[in-house]
């Protein structure tokens, strides 16, 4: 039963097939789209949630009448306005079905005024509740998001802004980030926060997939498609029909696959291996990479029409070493997340754990930086390898110079973990002149994220 479409702004239900066409005609006058049906059989299963439209209803009719059909409508969606028609000696049971829940009764006979002035307020009234509806998701979506992309740098607010756009529209996306920066936790927010949600999310690791295996992962396969193929296979494209298909390290697969993921991207079919039937996807495809795929590109190495193709909607995950106090930010929500996990009390880091932390250059990014909490929520050391074979900041092996610098840079971000809206305020917490303080972050290699003021 598929639903009724978005623009339907009226369903008409009445048995009576001359009253019903000419309520249509007075409604398709009054510009209004309009569908009618004989009878309330399987409506409620039409209907969709966000469906901005509202149900106008004879009260008697065989097999489910008017006031089964508003219990029925109100149970799926309570908001939803129903307006019911009377005969004379119904008024009584439509005060009840308004005192039941129904927007308005009309009485037979009854002008046309007044069903297109109920139906226009039921209408603004609808368009009013989905608004708000909207305006909560999209609340609920942002907080969501902020503790999924935890941190307050510049970059991340930028990333931030970027999924929640993106989320909202149906585009491919081709997500660029190093290697455990978070490229599926961005993918899985797409995702989550899109009108997909309700699809299945199917990640897969083009990198980690066997070449004799890749494409009937990918596409699926029909028996006696290959030695060995006893029985068809329905792939991972096939399979995320609906929902999403997050397509990690995609600079690894072969020319001959790239071939047909391009022309899967252009027409939105599969075909399985060893079939001969195109099967029409509605899928979303979100393909990421830690390399440069146009160089990748000019090398050989990666199809450039594939390329153009995926490069419509480019997400850049900053790498940790770029985003400045959110190292900090982020280790102790991680490092909060392993407590309660292990049911430990949580630890509070040390100014010499806050330099090392800073110090580390971090090769592995967040999925590192995880690790690190996890040990430390353990009561372990930080376990680090600082660049050049450097010592921990703790430890005498380092001069006095190269402790006071990640000292000086640990305070710095410290600090600005705490969110301070603008660069004065920042310079006023740490007790610096605000030229000072540019020419640190700048030494530091910090983003203060606010403004002058």
């Amino acid at each position: 039963m598929s639903f009724i479409d978005d623009r339907v702004q009226v369903l008409l239900i009445d048995d009576d097939e001359h009253l019903r066409l000419a309520l249509a005609q007075t409604l398709d006058l009054a510009g209004l789209r309009v569908e009618t049906l004989a009878d309330a059989r399987s409506v409620v299963e039409r209907i969709a949630n966000d469906w901005p439209g509202v149900v106008v209803s004879d009260i008697r009719m065989p097999g489910v009448d008017g006031m089964q059909l508003l219990e029925q409508l109100h149970a799926h969606d309570p908001e939803l306005p129903v307006l019911l028609i009377t005969g004379h000696g119904d008024v009584p049971l439509a005060v009840q079905a308004m005192r039941a829940g129904a927007y308005d009764f009309l009485e037979k006979p009854f002008a046309s005024d007044a069903l297109l002035d109920s139906v226009r307020r039921a209408l603004e009234l609808r368009r009013l509740v989905l608004e708000n509806r909207s305006l909560r998701l999209a609340l609920a979506d942002r907080d969501a998001l902020g503790g999924r992309l935890v941190g307050q740098s510049a970059p991340m607010l930028r990333l931030r802004e970027q999924v929640g756009a993106l989320a909202a529209i149906h585009t491919d996306v081709l997500i660029l980030g190093e290697t455990g920066a978070g490229k599926e936790v961005v993918a899985r927010a797409l995702h989550d926060l899109s009108a997909r949600r309700k699809g299945p999310f199917v990640a897969i690791n083009a990198g980690a997939l066997a070449e004799s295996v890749v494409e009937s992962e990918l596409f699926g396969h029909e028996p006696g498609a290959f030695t060995g193929a006893q029985k068809r296979r329905i792939g991972k494209f096939e399979f995320a029909n609906g929902g999403t298909l997050f397509l990690d390290e995609i600079e690894s697969m072969s020319p001959d696959v790239q071939v047909k993921l391009l022309r899967l991207l252009q027409e939105r079919v599969v075909e399985r291996l060893g079939g001969n039937q195109l099967i029409p996807l509605d899928i979303r495809v979100v393909a990421a990479t830690k390399e440069d795929l146009r160089i990748a590109a000019d090398q050989g190495r990666f199809r450039a029409d594939l390329y153009y193709r995926l490069n419509v909607a480019p997400l850049r995950i900053p790498p940790l070493r770029e985003r400045g106090g959110d190292i900090l930010l982020l280790f102790q929500h991680h490092a909060d997340v392993a407590a309660q996990r292990h049911r430990l009390p949580s630890r509070e880091l040390q100014p010499g754990q806050r330099a090392q932390l800073l110090s580390h250059a971090w090769p592995g990014n967040v999925r590192e930086l995880q690790n690190a909490a996890e040990r430390f929520a353990m009561g372990l050391d930080l376990g680090l390898d600082l660049p050049g074979g450097m010592p921990p900041i703790g430890s005498s092996e380092l001069s006095l110079g190269e402790r006071v610098e990640a000292y000086e840079k640990g305070l710095i971000a410290s600090e600005m973990a705490k969110g301070h809206g603008s660069v004065r305020s920042l310079a006023e917490a740490l007790g610096l002149p605000r030229k000072t303080l540019h020419d640190k972050l700048r030494k530091h290699g910090l983003d203060s994220g606010g403004d002058e003021d």
